[in-house]
């Protein structure tokens, strides 16, 4: 009979091998062409499309980190995220369906590509990839962090921390390796169902040890009279906030921004957008009521112990097989989010940064593309061995960093928009986001993000206009 240890890995590794047969699978249909390697051939359509931004979207954040920000925030922290679901779904389609278009009739394939090319600006461009890329590796290594937390709680600390984020994120390498984009939105299928299933599955195995929903909830109004309803933690500015921040950063985020380029019509990325805040909407609901009663079945968690919440719940209330097989769910949800980082962050180095040093030939982006899939595979690695701060805190400030490129991006795709104006803005914001997180300036009840945005958005329209204006004096000198 398998022990504690073997049988959760064995459960565990299982799942990760069938996503890795999907992976190969995919592989078989690549072309091994640069576009197909990092676009799928521009060729996904409305069902695959949806599945693989909404499993991208579904990340660590949302299978412990939502779980543990309910154990501190209760019921007011569904209202933060899911309200803000709709108005991002917009956003999405808004920035989407240029994107789209530009990316069809230009061949852009990285989202710096697509900027600095509009502007014909290069500094713009790195500067554009810069600020990604400092800001998403940080969520990049909250994935293997997760895993890590995952295994060491299944397995009782046999699995150490480290090794189990070494674990998932060998497998990961594996299939992105080799099939590229491909590969990555047919397992984002699998894992997308997989995160919704296996998170309901842990809501009725939860709320049926405690006696029910009802007594479940009751408990955890015993132990926090305000987890209904906690005015006091949560003004209407920091709603606002929240709201606009996911309205503003998730675009920006590399991996879905490159999802864009990958539809194959403007009907395909609006139905996605349709179903988007329907479905996940739904989703966000079964983390939260799991954090909300967690804080009466285990209260007294730090804000960071409370990050591992579900594990914590399965490992006390259902056999070790079930809590294995449901957290599979979340190695899904951590590598549906991964995977699609690597591959992304390793496109737009391919060709944003080593295209314009090395021969301009397809056959070195495509091999540099695989090279920086393993290179930042262990950046991020090295990033998750001594994390830095709660799930919640620093996906927070990844979007932060990230919401600064979106007035930019909409000036670029819908405006005539100076190349320098677009540089000054984003300098603009850098600066404040380093301001805000040592506190030198005021919030007035917002979150950061909000008067980083307002102020970068105000430079970028004053500087474009006195730019624009010095132009026409220029032009009309010479006539």
């Amino acid at each position: 009979m398998l022990g504690p240890t073997a049988l959760v890995m064995v459960i565990i590794t299982t799942y990760l091998m069938i996503t890795l047969f999907v992976g190969i699978y995919g592989y078989k249909f690549s072309k091994k062409s640069v576009t197909d390697y990092f676009l799928a051939d521009r060729k996904i359509g409305t069902f695959v499309l949806f599945f693989t931004l909404a499993s991208t979207n579904f990340s660590a954040f949302t299978f412990l980190g939502f779980s543990g920000s309910a154990y501190e925030m209760g019921y007011s922290f569904y209202g933060l995220m899911a309200f803000g679901t709709s108005f991002f779904a917009l956003s999405f389609y808004i920035i989407g369906r240029k994107v789209r278009k530009l990316g069809a009739e230009n061949g852009y394939i990285t989202p710096p590509e697509l900027i600095g090319s509009e502007t014909d600006s290069y500094l713009l461009r790195i500067l554009f990839l810069t600020v990604m890329v400092i800001f998403t590796l940080p969520y990049l290594a909250i994935q293997p962090m997760s895993a890590g937390y995952v295994l060491t709680t299944l397995t009782d600390g046999v699995i150490p921390y480290f090794w189990g984020a070494v674990f998932l994120t060998f497998f990961i390498i594996i299939y992105v390796f080799l099939g590229g984009m491909r590969s990555i939105a047919w397992t984002d299928v699998l894992q997308g169902l997989m995160v919704f299933s296996f998170l309901l599955i842990a809501v009725l195995v939860v709320a049926s040890s405690l006696g029910g929903v009802s007594e479940a909830h009751a408990q955890a109004e015993t132990v926090e009279p305000n987890i209904f309803i906690r005015e006091s933690s949560v003004s209407v500015r920091i709603w606002f906030s929240y709201t606009l921040l996911w309205s503003l950063c998730n675009p920006m985020f590399p991996q879905l921004f490159q999802r864009f380029f990958m539809a194959d019509s403007d009907k395909a990325l609006k139905r996605s957008m349709i179903i988007f805040p329907i479905v996940v909407s739904i989703l966000f609901l079964f983390p939260v009521m799991i954090g909300v009663m967690g804080r009466g079945a285990i209260p007294g968690l730090s804000p960071t112990d409370a990050d591992s919440i579900l594990p914590l719940l399965l490992e006390r209330y259902s056999p070790l097989w079930l809590s294995a097989l449901i957290m599979s769910g979340g190695f899904a949800a951590f590598m549906s989010t991964a995977d699609s980082q690597l591959l992304t962050l390793s496109s737009m180095f391919t060709r944003d940064v080593f295209h314009n040093l090395g021969p301009s030939w397809e056959k070195f982006d495509y091999k540099m593309g695989h090279v920086m899939v393993i290179v930042l595979a262990l950046v991020g690695l090295a990033l998750a061995y001594r994390p830095p701060a709660t799930i919640f805190t620093i996906v927070t400030w990844a979007f932060t960093g990230l919401a600064i490129l979106y007035p930019i991006t909409l000036g670029v795709l819908y405006f005539d928009v100076d190349s320098k104006a677009c540089i000054l803005s984003i300098v603009t914001g850098l600066i404040l986001v380093i301001c805000y997180n040592y506190r030198i300036l005021p919030t007035f009840g917002f979150l950061p993000a909000i008067p980083i945005v307002a102020l970068s958005t105000s430079i970028l329209l004053v500087s474009n206009h006195l730019i624009k204006s010095q132009d026409r004096k220029v032009n009309q000198g010479k006539i």
